[in-house]
C-alpha cells in the first residue's frame, strides 16, 4: 500500500507526498511541488516508522546525533518501539557502510534525496537557554542550525510530538507532524453500515422468506464486501448484509453468543461478523460502554469449540509514558490493573449464569487450563497465531506498524478482532488520525475477509449514555 506524508509551507499552502506519486491539489501549480527542502526528523518520527526517512521523495532528509543518542535507549526490549529503534540503527549502519554519516548520502533512486547525521552545532538562536537543556531542544537546535547553514532551502522539523511543535514554531522554525500513514478524513472513515429507506415491501419479504437474495433493486453499484444495511420500506424493515462469496444479499437474525444479546442494530451486525467463520479479520470501534469488548469476547466463548485458544489482549500504556517496571510488586501485580477491564467483561459474562451451572464452571475451566488466556499484548508478539481467537482491545493505542504486525503472525483457522474508540487515544505520539485502528478500517475495507461495524449506541446504562451525550 502507498504511504504518504504531508508537509507544510505555510497555512495555507499543503503539499501531500506519496512514496509512489505527488499529488497536488488542485488550488496548486505543479511546479510548486519541485521546491527542494530539508526535513530533520525527530526520535518520536523513527520510533512511529523506522523506514521514514525514505519516504519524503525527492527532498533530503536529516537526524540530528540526539536523535542517535535517543534511540540507543530504546533498543533493548520487546515492545514495538525497541524493535523501530533496532531496525532504524541497522539501516543506517547500512547506509554508512560507504559513506561519512556526516556526508549527504544519496538515498536509493535517483528521485530519491540524500540523507545525513547532524553533529551538535551552533546557532544565533539557542533553544537550550530559552527552554532549558533537554535533548528535545538540542533537537531544536540541529534544526536552527540547518536553517543557518542552507538558507536557500526550506527546513521543515518532523516530529510527532505536538509540544516539540509549538517550540518551534515558536522559534520561527517550520514544524509539521509525521504524515504517513494517517487518515485525513476521519469524519468520514468507513462505518460498516447503512440505513436504506423507500425500499420496495416486497424486496424486504423476499429476504424475510428466502433469508437471501441476488440483488436488491434499490444498489444500483455493488457494495462493498460484507457491508451491512438496515432495509426499511413504509410498512417494514430489515436487517442484511452483501456476502461477497456468494454475490447475494442475506438476512442479518439476531444471535445469542454465551447469554449475551444483541440489543441494536449496530451490535446485531457487530455479533453476525464475530460469529461468520468466513470473515477472519474485524474490527468494531465505539465509544465507551457500546459493548465492543463483550460482544467479541462473548463470540469467542461461542465459538470455543472451533479454536485451540482464545487470546484477549490489550497494550499496556503506563503512567506517565512510564515503563511498568517503576511500579511496586511483582509483574503480576504490575499488570493487574491493566488486564481488569477485561477480566471485568469476563465475570459479566459468567454472571449470565448461576455459580452452579455447567456454563458458569466451564468458563472458570477455560481461565485454569489457560483455554481461555487474558494477557498483555506485549506478551503475543513473536508467536506465531495459529489455531487462535485473538481479540485485541483499546487498539487504537496501537500503531499502524503494530497492527499489520499482529495481523502478520496470523496462521491456519486464527480469527482477529480489533476493538477500540479512534478518539480515546493513551499515548503521546497518536491521534485520531495516525493511529492503527483508523489506519486498519481505512485499508482493509471492501476485502473478503474483513467486517468493520462502528457501534453508536451506548447500552452500558443510562447514566453512561449521560456521560457520553452531554458531558
Amino acid at each position: 500500500m502507498p504511504k504518504q506524508t504531508k508537509t507544510t509551507q505555510d497555512n495555507t499552502e499543503k503539499i501531500s507526498h506519496a512514496t509512489s506519486t505527488v499529488k497536488v491539489p488542485a488550488n496548486k501549480k505543479p511546479s510548486d511541488t519541485k521546491e527542494k527542502k530539508i526535513f530533520v526528523l525527530d526520535t518520536s518520527v523513527i520510533l512511529y516508522d523506522h523506514s521514514a526517512v525514505q519516504n519524503f521523495q525527492e527532498h533530503d532528509v536529516a537526524i540530528p546525533i540526539t536523535v542517535l543518542e535517543e534511540l540507543d535507549n530504546f533498543k533493548k526490549g520487546n515492545d514495538i518501539k525497541n524493535f523501530e529503534a533496532r531496525e532504524f540503527i541497522r539501516f543506517i549502519d547500512k547506509l554508512s557502510s560507504e559513506h561519512m554519516l556526516q556526508e549527504w548520502i544519496p538515498l536509493n533512486g535517483k528521485t530519491k534525496g540524500k540523507f545525513k547525521v547532524m553533529m551538535n552545532g551552533s546557532a544565533k538562536l539557542d533553544a537550550t537557554k530559552i527552554f532549558g537543556d533537554k535533548n528535545d531542544h538540542h533537537i531544536l537546535n540541529s534544526a536552527l542550525h540547518m536553517q543557518q547553514d542552507f538558507p536557500k532551502s526550506k527546513v521543515v522539523l518532523v516530529t510527532k510530538d505536538i509540544n516539540l511543535r509549538l517550540k518551534a514554531r515558536a522559534l520561527n522554525l517550520i514544524a509539521e507532524d509525521y504524515e504517513t500513514g494517517k487518515i485525513q478524513d476521519v469524519a468520514g472513515l468507513y462505518t460498516g453500515s447503512d440505513t436504506l429507506e423507500e425500499i420496495d415491501p416486497a424486496v424486504i419479504n423476499d429476504l424475510y422468506e428466502k433469508g437471501s437474495s441476488e440483488s436488491v433493486k434499490v444498489i444500483k453499484e455493488t457494495p462493498p464486501d460484507n457491508h451491512y444495511y438496515v432495509l426499511k420500506s413504509f410498512k417494514n424493515s430489515i436487517l442484511s448484509y452483501y456476502n461477497p462469496a456468494d454475490d447475494q444479499f442475506e438476512r442479518v437474525d439476531k444471535q445469542t453468543a454465551y447469554g449475551v444479546k444483541p440489543r441494536n442494530a449496530e451490535q446485531t451486525f457487530a455479533m453476525h461478523a464475530l460469529l461468520n467463520p468466513r470473515i477472519k479479520l474485524v474490527s468494531i470501534q465505539g465509544v465507551a460502554g457500546t459493548g465492543k469488548t463483550l460482544l467479541a469476547l462473548a463470540s469467542a466463548l461461542e465459538q470455543r469449540r472451533d479454536y485451540k485458544q482464545i487470546y484477549l489482549a490489550r497494550p499496556i500504556v503506563p503512567l506517565s509514558n512510564k515503563d511498568i517496571g517503576y511500579l511496586p510488586g511483582d509483574i503480576k501485580s504490575k499488570l493487574n490493573p491493566y488486564m481488569e477491564p477485561l477480566w471485568d467483561n469476563l465475570k459479566y459474562i459468567q454472571n449470565q449464569y448461576a455459580e452452579n451451572s455447567k456454563e458458569y464452571q466451564k468458563l472458570r475451566e477455560l481461565v485454569e487450563l489457560e483455554k481461555l488466556v487474558i494477557t498483555p499484548l506485549a506478551y503475543i508478539r513473536g508467536r506465531s497465531l495459529s489455531n487462535i481467537y485473538f481479540i485485541v482491545d483499546e487498539a487504537q493505542n496501537l500503531t499502524p506498524h503494530e497492527v499489520k504486525t499482529i495481523i502478520s503472525r496470523a496462521g491456519e483457522n486464527t480469527k482477529i478482532v480489533f476493538t477500540g474508540d479512534i478518539y480515546q487515544i493513551d499515548t503521546p505520539y497518536l491521534d485520531s488520525q495516525s493511529n492503527g485502528l483508523s489506519y486498519l478500517i481505512d485499508r482493509a475495507r471492501n476485502h473478503p475477509l474483513y467486517a468493520h461495524i462502528t457501534l453508536l449506541k451506548g447500552e452500558r446504562s443510562e447514566l453512561a449514555n449521560l456521560a457520553n451525550e452531554l458531558l
